[in-house]
């Protein structure tokens, strides 16, 4: 467990640290779109983000490869050299797309190109364990169309979910942290060596969604773009193929002892192919209604709109943050739920805790006058635009009756206030706009002056 720690973490700090970098070179690229009639930021936010996050990804397999219990994955398979690949293209055309934008039917074609490239590689669906029938065997073709069609399917459930700040890193890490469960369970509980490579890939998922959702949460800094979805889709779904396609149902079935425990044991077995579906199914559903409402209007399918579930969430009147939380914890719920099935009966009072835990949860983020904020415990450890927002408030209060009282606050002091607020560089120049040492306009403030500071 210490090697995958270890892993986790490194992938975790070089994305978040990599992350600035990422957001500073993006801004001086251009890649800041205007804003869409469907988005719900208000002001262009740079995106790129997932070349930060495939930097998290190569540092995690650079220091994988020198730990001991890891050199299996690395030398006994192709899947990294697959998943790397396979990885590389869809960040590149992530970040294309990102920064010029690219047709949906070319991107649907990069992403199976990509899915391509790892069955070449060897990430593919040689067999799946059927309940009742065994193991089916799938011939070549079979298993690349299967392959294929998983990988874009996931990737598109992922990049359809980037919707919010932090939605789609959030439950990507879920469902990674979820299918990390499965595989180490099969690894080191039952010794199959084909579970190595997916408890390896899981890590690094979580350590990359976990470095980058401290810049990614409301208010966002930076966008992780389709070059950070499509990353993290294609490698939960290189997860869920090489836990599902490389496993023999017959070592357990020879440990187990007797069918009736057998079918039990391999409960774990039957479930990863479905969990990214299963953690995914509340945006899944939103797409295919989507894609339904868009046709019955005479609209094309890829017709952006702001009918999808997170943006009716905050027409009900959500919070942006309290409608990232549902969503995580509907996730949550559902994860837990699919792990329940595979836990053995004297181990699932403690997943029972776990669904209670968080069913209450989801209970408080619906009730009206619960607001979502940082304790005052962990201000420490967390960037400085989710400390204090109660003092924020009770200054924007004292804003207010400062106006009120005929005193002038200027578009520069807001500029300077939300600038501040975001983390970013404050205002260059004199807050009236002037140059260096010039005397400000008359009826505004100069930044010395603004009881904002």
């Amino acid at each position: 467990m210490r090697e995958y720690l270890l892993t986790l973490f490194v992938s975790a700090a070089v994305t978040y640290l990599l992350t600035g970098a990422v957001r500073r070179f993006a801004i001086a690229a251009g890649a800041m779109p205007e804003i869409r009639a469907r988005d719900v930021h208000k002001e262009p936010t740079p995106r790129l983000g997932g070349m930060a996050m495939f930097g998290g990804l190569c540092a995690g397999l650079l220091i994988a490869r020198h730990l001991p219990g890891m050199e299996v994955v690395f030398t006994g398979s192709t899947d990294v050299q697959a998943l790397l690949s396979g990885c590389a293209l869809i960040c590149l055309l992530g970040v294309v797309d990102d920064k010029w934008g690219v047709d949906a039917i070319i991107k649907l074609l990069g992403q199976a190109l990509a899915a391509g490239v790892m069955v070449w590689q060897g990430i593919v669906i040689l067999w799946l364990p059927i309940p009742g029938q065994g193991t089916v065997s799938l011939t070549p073709t079979q298993g690349a169309i299967l392959t294929i069609a998983v990988v874009v399917i996931t990737i598109n459930a992922v990049n359809f979910v980037d919707g919010l700040d932090g939605l789609a890193a959030g439950m990507v890490c879920i469902a990674a942290v979820a299918f990390f469960a499965y595989a180490y369970r099969l690894w080191f509980g039952y010794g199959i060596e084909g579970a190595a490579a997916p408890t390896m890939f899981t890590a690094l998922l979580i350590g990359i969604c976990a470095g980058f959702l401290p810049h990614n949460l409301h208010p966002a800094r930076i966008f992780m773009g389709d070059s950070g979805s499509m990353l993290i889709g294609l490698m939960l779904a290189a997860a869920a193929i090489t836990l599902t396609g490389r496993l023999d149902p017959e070592v357990i079935a020879a440990q187990a002892g007797s069918e009736t425990f057998a079918t039990h044991k391999l409960v774990p077995v039957y479930i990863p192919l479905v969990l990214p579906f299963a953690v995914l199914i509340v945006p899944l559903i939103d797409l295919v209604m989507a894609v339904t409402r868009r046709g019955w209007a005479g609209r094309s399918p890829f017709a952006a709109d702001k009918g999808h579930l997170h943006h009716r969430l905050l027409e009900i009147g959500h919070s942006h943050s309290r409608a990232v939380l549902i969503m995580y914890f509907w996730s949550g719920l559902i994860a837990s739920f699919t792990v329940l099935i595979s836990v053995r009966p004297d181990r699932r009072p403690i997943v029972y805790a776990g669904l209670g835990f968080i069913a209450l949860g989801l209970l408080v983020l619906m009730l009206p006058w619960f607001r979502p904020r940082v304790p005052k415990t962990l201000h420490g450890v967390v960037p400085p635009r989710y400390r204090g927002r109660g003092r924020r408030r009770a200054r924007d209060v004292a804003d207010s009756a400062g106006s009120a009282d005929g005193s002038v606050i200027t578009a520069a002091d807001e500029h300077h206030r939300a600038t501040a607020e975001h983390g970013q560089q404050p205002w260059r120049g004199s807050e009236s706009g002037t140059q260096p040492g010039s005397a400000p306009v008359s009826g505004t403030r100069s930044r010395s002056q603004s009881p904002l500071l």
